[in-house]
C-alpha cells in the first residue's frame, strides 16, 4: 500500500468553495437563470436529457444547447468534487455521458438533414450503412477529462452510394456522405460560438493522420493495419470504443467486424516484447516536446501529466503490459488504467502493492488535473503560479497547506516514475553488466558477430560465424539483427565470467535458429537480462527443456515472473484463470472452438514449464513434480469437461451424470513430463439417449485433449483399461463397470485389472459416483483372494512385462530389470490385493512409498525392509527422472545403484519368492 497521506487540519468549508474557479464565476454569472435547468445531485444521463429539453424549450437550438448544458454540468461536478469529494469516477463518468449523449444528438441531427438532401447511405442488401463514432484514449475508456478534448475516428461499414433525395437526386458515394456528416457533427459539438463549444475535437488518429481522409471504410482501416500501422497507434486503438449514435452500438454483426479488425491489430498472437523499444521512442518524444515547452517557462515542468512521473507514465505502464500479453491473456483487456492496473496485478504481472500505489498515484494526480482545469476550464496540465490558486488545489484534496500538497504530489510522481523506468529501462536494466547490453547505433549484423568472436569459446564461435552468413540472419529486420548481436555478446561476457556454461550458450543457439522468425522472443530476451540468463541456466541443467522451448515458445515469458520459484501449481487458481480467460473472449465473440482449444493448450504448457523450471533449479523434490503434473492434468481435465459439455449439442441437462477414473500414474498422481493419460470414463443417466449422448461427449473430450494445434496437443488418452478393452464401449454405464470390476455375471475383470485398480482414482464427476466408485475400489482390492493363485498370476505377469522389455547386456533398466521399479509396484499391488481385507490401512492409494512403510508397520514385511525398499524406489525414481530430463537412456551400469537394486530384490523375495 502507498505510504502517501493527506495531512488534514481544521479546515473551513470557505477554502474549498467552487467559486475560487475563475470558470465557476463566469458560469454563474451568464447562467444564472439556466443553472436551475439541471436537476439536482450527480448530472446522469437522465438529467443531461432533462435539461437538454428545458433548454431548447426555452428557444436554444441543439448546438446553443449542447453548449450550455456544458457549462452547467461542469459547473456542478466543481461543487461535487471540491466541496463534497466526489471520488474520479463520479467525475469521469458524467464527462464521458456528456460527451456521448452530445455526438448522439450530433449525429442525428446530421442525418436528418444529409438524408433530406442525399438520400439515406444504403448497403446492396438495402439495409443503412452505419458510421462508428469512436472514442479514443480517455473517452474509450469512460475516464474523460472535464476540460478534455476528445479524440474521434470515424469509420463506416460499407461503401456504396445514397439513394438520393425525394426526386431521386443528388446521389453521393457513402464516403461523401460519411465526410459531410464528420464536418456537420464538428459545426454541432467543436465549432467554438458565443457559448464556447461541447467538446474540442481531434481527428489526428485517424488512419494516416491529418492528411488521411476525416472517414474511411472498414475495408480501408483494415488494409491500413495490415500495411502501414504503426506500433504506437496500438496503444492509441487499446482504448478505442464506439460512442455514438446509439443505433450502431446495437448492431451486433457491424460491431463484431470492427472487433475482428481491431483486435488482431492491437493484440497480437504471440508475446509481444517488440513493442518495448517503439514505447520507448514515443516517450522519450513526449518527455523531450515537454522539456522544449518547458525550457523557456520553468513552471511548464510542473506538467502533472507529460512531465516524469505523470499520468502519461501511468497509463503507458500499464498499457505496455497489456499488449504485450494481451494477445494470449484476453483478461488484460481492458479500457480504463484503474482496471488495466487490477487486472496486471491479479495477473502476476505486477506486485499488488505496486499496483495499489500507482493506483492511488493515477487518483491523485488526476485529481490534481481536474483542479487545473476548474480554475479556468482550459486544457492544461500545468500546476498554476498563483500561491492562491496553488492553496485552494491544496485544501480541495484535504492538504493543510501547499508545502504539504506539493510534497504528496512529489512522491507520487517519483514513485511512478521508478516504477516506468523500471519497465521502460531497457536492456541496460536489471541483472545485465556485460557486454552487448547498452551498445549505441548497431553496426552491420555480419560485422558485429565477427568481432564478437574472439571472446566466445571455440564451439560457440563456431556456431556463431555460421550465423554471419545465415539467410535466415541476413533476412531480419536491422534492430532485430541488433538485438541477436547483443544476445551474443551478453551470453558470451557470461561465459567469461563463469554465470553460465558453453553447453547452456550451444542449446540458447539451437533455440534462437529455430526461432528467427518470432521476432519478439529476441525483443524478450534484449529487454529482461534476468529472463536471459534464466533460459540459460535451464537449457545448460537438461537436454529435456530446450525441446520443450522449441516446441512451446511462448512459455518463455514464465521466466519472468517474480514468483515462479517461491510458488507452486494452485489448480484452484489455474481454473479460475482459464475460466476468466473464457469470459473475456465471450465479452468479443472470439470464443470459438479453435480459440479455446489453444487457450488450453497454451494455459498447460505455461504450467508445465513451470513445473520444469521449478525442478531444474532444485526447488521440487521428484515427488512433487509428480503431485504438480497430476493435479494440473486433474484441472485440464476439469475444464475439459466443462467446456466440451456446454458446447455439446445433444446436451439435455446443465452438470453432466458422469465421472473420469485415473489409472496408472494419473490414478497414483506420478506423471512425468509427456505422460499419458490412463482413464475410464462412465456415466449414470436414466435419459433414454443416455448412452449416444455420453458417447459423443467423451469423444469430444478425446479430440480436444488429442488434437494437434498450432499450440500442440494436450495429452494422449489411453482408454484400454476400460471394461472388455478396446473392444469395449468407450463410456459404459456405471452399473455395467461395477458389475465388471466386482466379477457378476460372466463379463468380468482379470486380475491385471485388478492390480490396476490398486492405483485408480475418482478424478472428476459427481459426488454420488465419487463414492459408489470408492464402495466399488474397495469392493474389489478387499475381496478374498487365494494366496499362492494371486502369486503365481502377478509373477507370470511380470515375467511377461520383463519379456517384453529387453535389456542391454551388462545394464541395469531402472524401470525392468529384476531389482527395478517394476519389482516395487508389482509387490506393493500383491500386498493390497491379499491383505487389504485384514488391513484397511492399505486401501488408500497413498503411492508406493507410502504404502511400503504401512506393509512394514503392519507387520506384513520385516522390519527395515519397507524403508529400505522405500528408500530405494525413491532413487530409481529420481534416476530415471533424471534421465528423461537429459534424454539419456535409463539402463545404467549395475554398480551405480547396486545397493538400490539388491534392497528391492531382498523385498520381491521376501513377498514372492526368487526373482526369476
Amino acid at each position: 500500500m502507498s505510504t502517501i497521506v493527506n495531512t488534514v487540519d481544521a479546515q473551513t468549508p470557505a477554502t474549498r468553495q467552487a467559486d475560487h474557479s475563475r470558470f465557476v464565476q463566469r458560469v454563474r454569472r451568464r447562467y444564472a437563470a439556466e443553472l436551475a435547468c439541471l436537476p439536482p445531485g450527480a448530472p446522469d444521463k437522465a438529467a443531461m436529457r432533462a435539461c437538454l429539453d428545458a433548454l431548447m424549450a426555452r428557444g436554444l437550438a441543439l448546438p446553443a444547447a449542447l453548449r450550455v448544458l456544458r457549462q452547467l454540468v461542469l459547473e456542478r461536478l466543481v461543487v461535487m468534487d471540491c466541496e463534497a469529494g466526489a471520488s474520479l469516477e463520479a467525475v469521469t463518468g458524467p464527462v464521458t455521458w456528456l460527451a456521448e449523449f452530445a455526438l448522439d444528438q450530433a449525429c442525428a441531427l446530421a442525418f436528418q438533414e444529409l438524408d433530406a438532401l442525399h438520400g439515406a447511405p444504403l448497403c446492396a442488401s438495402g439495409a443503412r450503412a452505419q458510421l462508428w463514432v469512436i472514442g479514443m484514449g480517455k473517452l474509450g475508456a469512460r475516464e474523460l477529462n472535464v476540460s478534455s478534448d476528445i479524440d474521434l475516428i470515424y469509420v463506416y461499414d460499407q461503401d456504396g452510394e445514397t439513394a438520393g433525395n425525394a426526386d431521386g437526386r443528388n446521389r453521393i458515394s457513402h464516403h461523401e456522405y460519411f465526410a459531410k456528416a464528420v464536418k456537420h457533427l464538428y459545426s454541432t459539438v467543436g465549432e467554438t460560438t458565443e457559448h464556447g463549444n461541447v467538446f474540442r475535437v481531434d481527428l489526428a488518429l485517424r488512419p494516416n493522420g491529418n492528411s488521411g481522409p476525416s472517414a474511411v471504410s472498414l475495408g480501408a482501416l483494415e488494409e491500413y493495419f495490415l500495411v502501414q500501422g504503426r506500433e504506437w497507434e496500438r496503444f492509441a486503438w487499446l482504448k478505442s470504443r464506439v460512442i455514438a449514435p446509439a443505433t450502431a452500438l446495437t448492431d451486433a454483426a457491424g460491431m463484431a467486424a470492427l472487433r475482428g479488425t481491431v483486435l488482431p491489430f492491437v493484440f497480437r498472437r504471440y508475446l509481444d516484447y517488440g513493442v518495448f523499444e517503439s514505447l520507448r521512442v514515443l516517450h522519450r518524444q513526449i518527455r523531450e516536446h515537454a522539456a522544449r515547452r518547458a525550457a523557456g517557462n520553468p513552471g511548464r515542468a510542473n506538467d502533472v501529466k507529460l512531465s516524469r512521473g505523470g499520468i502519461r507514465e501511468i497509463e503507458f505502464t500499464v498499457q505496455l503490459l497489456q499488449v504485450v500479453r494481451g494477445g494470449q491473456f484476453p483478461e488484460l483487456r481492458t479500457r480504463p488504467t484503474l482496471g488495466a492496473l487490477q487486472r496486471v496485478a491479479k495477473a502476476g504481472l505486477m506486485p499488488p502493492e505496486k499496483a495499489q500505489a500507482l493506483a492511488e498515484a493515477y487518483v491523485f494526480l488526476r485529481q490534481v488535473e481536474h483542479r487545473i482545469q476548474y480554475l479556468d476550464d482550459q486544457q492544461t496540465h500545468v500546476l498554476p503560479e498563483r500561491d492562491d490558486d496553488l492553496a485552494w488545489i491544496a485544501a480541495t484534496l484535504g492538504f493543510a497547506n501547499t508545502c504539504a500538497f506539493l510534497h504528496a504530489l512529489d512522491a507520487h510522481r517519483e514513485l511512478v516514475a521508478e516504477e516506468f523506468d523500471t519497465l521502460l529501462g531497457g536492456s541496460g536494466q536489471g541483472t545485465c553488466k556485460g557486454k552487448g547490453c547498452n551498445g549505441g547505433a548497431p553496426r552491420p549484423a555480419d560485422d558485429d558477430l565477427s568481432a564478437t568472436l574472439p571472446q566466445l569459446p571455440p564451439a560457440l564461435a563456431e556456431r556463431v560465424q555460421r550465423w554471419a552468413e545465415h539467410p535466415r540472419v541476413l533476412a531480419l529486420r536491422e534492430d532485430t539483427r541488433a538485438r541477436l548481436v547483443r544476445l551474443v555478446q551478453r551470453t558470451g561476457s557470461w561465459i567469461e565470467e563463469g554465470r553460465v556454461g558453453e553447453t547452456a550458450a550451444l542449446r540458447m543457439i539451437d533455440w534462437i535458429e529455430s526461432l528467427l522468425r518470432r521476432e519478439s522472443y529476441l525483443a524478450l530476451l534484449q529487454e529482461r537480462p534476468s529472463v536471459h540468463e534464466r533460459l540459460l541456466r535451464l537449457l545448460g541443467a537438461a537436454k529435456w527443456p530446450a525441446r520443450y522451448l522449441i516446441q512451446h515458445p511462448g512459455v518463455i515469458d514464465e521466466l519472468a515472473s517474480r514468483q515462479l520459484l517461491a510458488e507452486r501449481f494452485d489448480a484452484e487458481a489455474f481454473e479460475a484463470e482459464c475460466e476468466a480467460r473464457l469470459a473475456s473472449l465471450r465479452v468479443t465473440g472470439e470464443d470459438d472452438e479453435e480459440t479455446l482449444l489453444n487457450l488450453l493448450r497454451r494455459a498447460h504448457h505455461a504450467e508445465t514449464f513451470r513445473t520444469l523450471a521449478r525442478d531444474v533449479e532444485g526447488v521440487l523434490t521428484v515427488e512433487q513434480v509428480a503431485d504438480d503434473l497430476s493435479a494440473l492434468a486433474d484441472a485440464v481435465l476439469r475444464l475439459t469437461a466443462r467446456w466440451c459439455w456446454a458446447r455439446l449439442k445433444t446436451r439435455h441437462r446443465e452438470v453432466p451424470a458422469f465421472a473420469i477414473i485415473g489409472y496408472g500414474k494419473l490414478g497414483g498422481k506420478e506423471l512425468g513430463y509427456g505422460s499419458d493419460l490412463d482413464i475410464v470414463f462412465v456415466y449414470e443417466d436414466e435419459h433414454e439417449n443416455a448412452a449416444e449422448i455420453y458417447a459423443a461427449f467423451v469423444r469430444k473430450m478425446i479430440n480436444w485433449l488429442q488434437v494437434k494445434t498450432g499450440e500442440g496437443d494436450l495429452f494422449e488418452i489411453d482408454t484400454a483399461l476400460r471394461p472388455n478393452g478396446n473392444s469395449g464401449l468407450l463410456v459404459t454405464r456405471f452399473e455395467a463397470y461395477e458389475n465388471y470390476q466386482t466379477r457378476r455375471g460372466s463379463n468380468t475383470a482379470w486380475t491385471w485389472e485388478h492390480q490396476a485398480m490398486t492405483r485408480a482414482r475418482f478424478v472428476l464427476g459427481s459426488a454420488g459416483l465419487a463414492d459408489r466408485f470408492d464402495a466399488v475400489r474397495e469392493a474389489v482390492i478387499t475381496a478374498p483372494r487365494d494366496e499362492a493363485a494371486l502369486r503365481t498370476e502377478i509373477v507370470a505377469m511380470r515375467d511377461k512385462l520383463r519379456a517384453a522389455h529387453a535389456v542391454r547386456a551388462g545394464r541395469f533398466d531402472v524401470k525392468h530389470s529384476a531389482g527395478g521399479m517394476v519389482d516395487v509396484e508389482f509387490v506393493v499391488q500383491y500386498l493390497v490385493l491379499l491383505h487389504s481385507n485384514a488391513h484397511p490401512e492399505l486401501r488408500a492409494n497413498t503411492g508406493n512409498i507410502n504404502l511400503l512403510q504401512r506393509a512394514e508397520a503392519a507387520g506384513l514385511l520385516p522390519a527395515g525392509m519397507g524403508q529400505a525398499a522405500a528408500l530405494a524406489y525413491r532413487r530409481l525414481r529420481q534416476v530415471q527422472h533424471r534421465a528423461r530430463l537429459d534424454e539419456t537412456s535409463t539402463q545404467v551400469d549395475p554398480a551405480e545403484l547396486a545397493a538400490e537394486a539388491e534392497a528391492v530384490r531382498a523385498l520381491w523375495r521376501q513377498v514372492l519368492g526368487p526373482a526369476a
